[in-house]
């Protein structure tokens, strides 16, 4: 393909011993030029994992470029004062320390089960070797154990109570709408007018809502260099001590979640979830469209900027050809494309860079073709993404483009059943390729400290293949398509679980094996496990059965965000994937529940109903425990969580709808998408994994002991802030 495709040359560079010479760029607001990258995109109720999320504000600069050569120029210069200083401050940083170097692996969702049992079948030898060299153990898991919430108590060593994350959303207590729960995004307060041009004077306020202090940010404090890479709960991207590559959370160009294109000649359909579908004419052999990029707040009125493309069927050796601008790429069916730049252009000079692929699907008997959601540009992001800003840039340099959506998976595309099993896995083992040359650059330049390194891909590919496990899945392709035929997926988590030892085994000769004992730990975790997800439940269905809320007469069946509520007759509301909330007075718009005992007294009767809540179709038990959050979590940031937590069975998990406050006929449903796994059940059935290349002696580890457990290995002192404790590791002195 790669003789075909017409591209801008990328410049190589050399790669760098330690990336600690990274500055970060400034971004100067007086400016002009680079106030005007400021964008800003339109705001929506955040869906998380269930489509779209929520506007965010893009800014960058037009001559960073410029002061990244001057600060480059002045690090040489400044070099040999700086690697003395260095020197003598890691001598004194790691005089108490255990190890000189911590790696910790993380693979989401690695489920024990899963792991037990293929290492049994000897199909995990490298797993099997650390855990031999040093333990194997089931890691405790948070409430709930969704990803967001997991790893922020990872990386802060606190309960959700002190870092302030319960779920992927929020409900905002004025309006009952989502809101995104980790960030939150105001718009420049200052602006010059210049004709039909606005241009911000100062940078938009993105904020990280997630409270608690990483324990990187610790270790920093005492001298030590950390390559954080990917971890979620991580944008906007904290200073530290190293080098940070956000993750989860980070928008697309248009502000969302991932928003993905679908551009067909059929007629519009349904309402996409996670993306919009343009409908295109065919003129011969050629189609005529536009990428739709973030709304231009610069020229007033222009709306959304666009950047036309033309598809010529059947030009070449290829099955189309693709031109954006002066560039030309080949297409062939079921293929995706490179990483495409795209220039977006709001006038007078002011530009700002995305990053998609395109994935030609069919040319007869219509024309259909996906477009990934447009990633912000690693090279020259319009926002930070990584700290210091230059890293995301260094790594693309490195490397080539990569994907830098926080949901970078396009789930929703497999769910909407616009892209095949094949095209979704293909995006996935895509990404964690792009990953592996991240963290493995990461380990050669963190030769002593931290690297932490997060993969997604066992997650995402748990959530949408789990059905092929279980042949009575009501997901399973079989049960929906009488003419199915076996295609292999059967495998495809088995294969996942490989790959992934394979990753751990490339790791350890990385690291163990050219280290030798004692100067390397190598951690490999989880954040929780999976299991799956069979039958959703409507939790406000289930309230307003059982008389806790109220519908207006004139209800609409297809409304989201709870609008169809009556306030004045509703005592508790479900929104998001974690649990329910008291409509309380003076907390709520519309509250009317008093605070006090007639809260506690609802509490405990909700608790009493629905604990132990069984599946009328059968049989089961579906909730195991429901949790008032006042046992749940201690902190300071308690009042933001949902005020009851629901405990799942396995198989079990809050419906769709719920999700996003949409109220159904019944409590009970199949769930019949591809997204058929999940870990948003009972924290008790779904623990993560620690294997270590240490003996662990400590007999029930946990996600949140993982920080203290770092700082002691390095003789840094735990602050007592933290819920953790430091595990009890066998390891001799420092090398």
């Amino acid at each position: 393909m790669q003789n075909e495709v017409t591209a801008r040359p990328r410049e190589a560079l050399r790669p760098s011993p330690c990336v600690d010479h990274i500055r970060p760029r400034r971004l100067h607001a007086a400016t002009l030029a680079a106030a005007a990258l400021v964008i800003a995109a339109m705001a929506s109720p955040a869906e998380a994992y269930i489509g779209p999320g929520a506007g965010f504000a893009i800014a960058s600069s037009l001559f960073v470029i410029v002061w990244t050569m001057f600060l480059a120029f002045l690090t040489l210069l400044l070099w040999p004062i700086r690697w003395l200083i260095r020197s003598i401050r890691g001598r004194r940083a790691f005089a108490k320390a255990k190890v000189r170097r911590l790696v910790i692996l993380g693979l989401d969702g690695l489920e024990p089960s899963l792991a037990e049992k293929f290492m049994a079948e000897g199909k995990l030898p490298n797993l099997a070797r650390l855990a031999q060299r040093g333990s194997y153990k089931k890691l405790g898991t948070v409430t709930p154990p969704l990803s967001p919430v997991a790893w922020s108590t990872f990386l802060t060593g606190v309960n959700p109570g002190k870092h302030n994350i319960y779920d992927f959303l929020n409900s905002d207590r004025r309006t009952y709408l989502p809101n995104l729960s980790s960030v939150s995004i105001h718009p420049p307060t200052k602006s010059i007018r210049l004709g039909k041009y606005t241009f911000p004077l100062n940078k938009p306020e993105i904020r990280l809502l997630r409270k608690g202090k990483p324990f990187w940010n610790t270790l920093g404090e005492h001298g030590i260099f950390t390559s954080v890479i990917r971890v979620p709960i991580t944008w906007p991207p904290e200073k530290c001590r190293g080098v940070v590559l956000s993750a989860m959370c980070v928008p697309d160009l248009r502000g969302t979640q991932g928003l993905f294109a679908f551009y067909s000649t059929r007629p519009a359909g349904p309402e996409r979830t996670g993306g919009e579908q343009i409908v295109v004419r065919r003129e011969g052999h050629l189609v005529r469209s536009e990428l739709i990029g973030p709304d231009n707040s610069v020229k007033e009125g222009a709306g959304a900027m666009k950047v036309p493309f033309t598809i010529e069927i059947g030009k070449g050796k290829a099955d189309a050809m693709l031109t954006i601008g002066d560039e030309s790429y080949a297409l062939r069916l079921g293929e995706y494309t490179p990483w495409i730049i795209v220039k977006f252009s709001a006038g007078a000079g002011v530009k700002v860079n995305g990053i998609c692929r395109f994935l030609l699907l069919s040319i007869e008997p219509e024309f259909e073709l996906y477009v990934t959601p447009i990633n912000l540009d690693p090279e020259h992001p319009a926002m930070p993404i990584s700290f210091p800003t230059a890293y995301s840039t260094y790594l693309a340099k490195r490397f080539g483009s990569y994907a830098t959506l926080g949901l970078a998976e396009d789930t929703w595309a497999l769910n909407e059943e616009l892209i095949d099993d094949d095209a979704f896995l293909e995006q996935c083992v895509s990404i964690d390729a792009e990953r592996e040359q991240q963290f493995f650059d990461a380990l050669n330049n963190t030769r002593r400290g931290l690297c932490v390194c997060v993969f997604d891909g066992t997650d995402r590919i748990q959530h949408m293949f789990w059905r092929y496990l279980e042949p009575e899945h009501p997901a399973n392709p079989r049960n929906l398509r009488p003419d199915y035929q076996p295609n292999g997926h059967e495998k495809t988590i088995e294969e996942l679980y490989i790959r992934m030892d394979k990753l751990v085994g490339d790791t350890m000769k990385k690291t163990l094996d050219q280290d030798g004992d004692g100067e390397t730990m190598l951690m490999v975790i989880s954040d929780h496990g999976f299991s799956p997800f069979r039958r959703g439940i409507d939790l406000n269905r289930w309230l307003i059965e059982n008389g806790y809320m109220t519908l207006k007469p004139d209800a609409d069946a297809n409304a989201k965000y709870l609008v169809n509520v009556d306030w004045s007759k509703t005592r508790v509301y479900a929104l998001g994937l974690a649990g329910m909330f008291i409509n309380q007075k003076g907390r709520e718009a519309q509250g009317i529940v008093e605070p006090g005992e007639e809260m506690r007294r609802l509490k405990a009767e909700i608790i009493s109903k629905m604990a132990g809540l069984k599946d009328p179709k059968t049989g089961d038990v579906a909730v195991t425990k429901v949790q008032d959050k006042e046992i749940c979590y201690k902190g300071p940031f308690r009042e933001t969580a949902p005020d009851l937590v629901i405990g799942y069975n396995r198989g079990y998990r809050v419906g769709w709808d719920t999700a996003i406050g949409k109220i159904t006929p019944e409590v009970f449903h199949d769930n019949t998408k591809a997204w058929s796994g999940d870990h948003c059940i009972d924290p008790d059935l779904i623990p993560g994994v620690l294997f270590c290349s240490h003996k662990v002696l400590s007999d029930s580890p946990r996600l949140m002991d993982l920080g203290p457990t770092s700082l002691e290995l390095f003789g840094v002192g735990v602050p007592e802030n933290m819920d953790g404790v430091p595990l009890e590791i066998q390891v001799g002195g420092a090398a």
